[in-house]
């Protein structure tokens, strides 16, 4: 039997004691109570853009390391999805999202604890296992020896959005379209590249860094000057307006350590643009 039906179990045994038993069972009932309030305290879950995974595994591993009695679930997927998600009002704490717009979005619509407040700046890369990025350019990607080229869904994941800018902004869109293959989310793209399913991706300059995709193969910045800046904003929901633990989070976020891990994946910093 969970905690929740013993306090219930509790409460129906209430009648027809005597005075003494109520107290006792009262206070049974008030201590398992506080005990579940500050289990739900310590816990939170996160919503996060996909092209935060490597980050944000670290920073959340770093911030259990000096809060040991927090648990945090990590959610990864597109922006635009998750955002909707928590329209349809999906159990989220907290959202870090690759497009600032959609937790202003949320504070628009009374959904949030807190302001939008911007965590970083993404960019933008070519990348590939079987081609020399260092030697190409964007307009090489309608070289017909390219057959299959991975973005993230410009529908509802900004990294697929601003992909599909910086295409249009040197006229190459319409030339490349039919070749493109769309991935969910920004981490899907990635891995229809590394996988062979696409010679080439453009990709988020976070994943490129990670070690791993290193490891199998090379990135070319695509200068920012081609698309909408990726500012990147989170928010605490509604629903966590009084978690302690989302407070904590958010201050770790600024500390030093977390600044570190988000520069080493390429993120540009409030403060540094």
């Amino acid at each position: 039997m969970n905690v929740l039906n013993k306090i219930a179990m509790l409460t129906f045994q209430m009648e027809n004691k005597p005075m003494k038993q109520i107290i006792l069972i009262f206070l049974t009932v008030l201590f398992t109570s506080n005990s579940i309030f500050a289990q739900i305290s310590n816990r939170i879950t996160i919503a996060a853009a996909a092209d935060l995974k490597f980050a944000m595994d670290e920073i959340v591993t770093e911030f259990k390391k000096v809060n040991t009695g927090c648990s945090i679930d990590v959610v990864y997927g597109s922006s635009g999805k998750l955002n909707a998600q928590i329209i349809q009002g999906a159990p989220f704490d907290m959202f870090f999202s690759a497009d600032i717009k959609y937790p202003i979005e949320l504070y628009k619509r009374g959904l949030c604890a807190s302001e939008a407040k911007t965590y970083a700046w993404g960019r933008i890369v070519l990348w590939s296992a079987v081609l020399d990025t260092s030697k190409l350019t964007m307009s090489d990607l309608t070289d017909s020896s390219i057959s299959r080229i991975a973005i993230a869904n410009p529908a509802h994941a900004p990294y697929g959005e601003r992909a599909r800018e910086a295409l249009k902004s040197l006229d190459l869109w319409e030339k490349v379209e039919k070749k493109l293959v769309y991935g969910e989310n920004i981490a899907q793209a990635a891995q229809f590249v590394t996988s062979g399913n696409a010679q080439i991706g453009i990709l988020a300059l976070s994943i490129a860094m990670n070690p791993e995709m290193s490891k199998k193969g090379h990135y070319l910045l695509i200068p920012d000057t081609l698309h909408t800046p990726l500012e990147q904003g989170y928010i605490i929901t509604k629903r966590a307006a009084d978690n302690k633990t989302t407070g904590k989070f958010t201050g770790f976020m600024e500390e030093s350590l977390s600044r570190t891990i988000l520069k080493k994946y390429g993120f540009i910093l409030p403060g540094e643009m």
